[in-house]
């Protein structure tokens, strides 16, 4: 994939970086505006968890639409170079934090912060997308009210999840990749 950039925003048609090898699967332009597009109305202000964030595109993407916070959380030091060149690069720094930390060592942890999104795009064919998504069930401290747990893979390893406490409410299929939404019910 060439030509990785931010979208809209204040960072508007700024270039990204690319993680070296092939160890990120970054989104596509067509689904992260098409993402962007779902979630517009709620981005400002908003505080959001990119995990297994790889270049860091769409928390970037939601920091240049007006989100106030982003976490991002990557295990590979590839990954987390280029985060953080990304976020200088786009003068995007200042309202991030960037983890090079196991997903699953940060869901863990002691919450010092609850998110309006969690976006959660893990390695493909693993079935990591589903353990994180079980580990946010089992520690909701994570998410605001209303809170939105997106989740990136191919449609080939979608499966429904009987979970304790979040739903699907949404899935949209794009090409390869399906985008796959959960709120906690009211």
């Amino acid at each position: 994939m060439s030509n990785l950039r931010v979208i809209t925003g204040k960072a508007k048609g700024h270039p990204l970086r690319m993680v070296p090898g092939n160890i990120t699967r970054p989104i596509t332009d067509r689904v992260k505006e098409s993402l962007f597009n779902i979630i517009a109305a709620d981005i400002q202000n908003a505080t959001m968890l990119d995990m297994f964030a790889g270049t860091g595109s769409v928390g970037i993407e939601a920091l240049s639409r007006g989100a106030q916070f982003v976490r991002f959380v990557d295990r590979h030091n590839a990954a987390i170079k280029t985060i953080r060149a990304n976020l200088e690069s786009t003068g995007l720094s200042d309202r991030a934090d960037v983890l090079r930390r196991d997903a699953f060592a940060v869901l863990e942890q002691d919450v010092d912060r609850a998110f309006d999104y969690i976006y959660i795009a893990p390695p493909q064919y693993k079935e990591i997308w589903k353990r994180a998504l079980k580990a946010i069930d089992a520690h909701l401290e994570w998410l605001r009210e209303y809170a939105w747990v997106i989740v990136q893979i191919d449609p080939l390893e979608y499966e429904e999840m009987m979970l304790k406490n979040l739903r699907e409410f949404e899935k949209r299929r794009y090409g390869s990749t399906l985008l796959v939404f959960y709120i906690i019910p009211p």
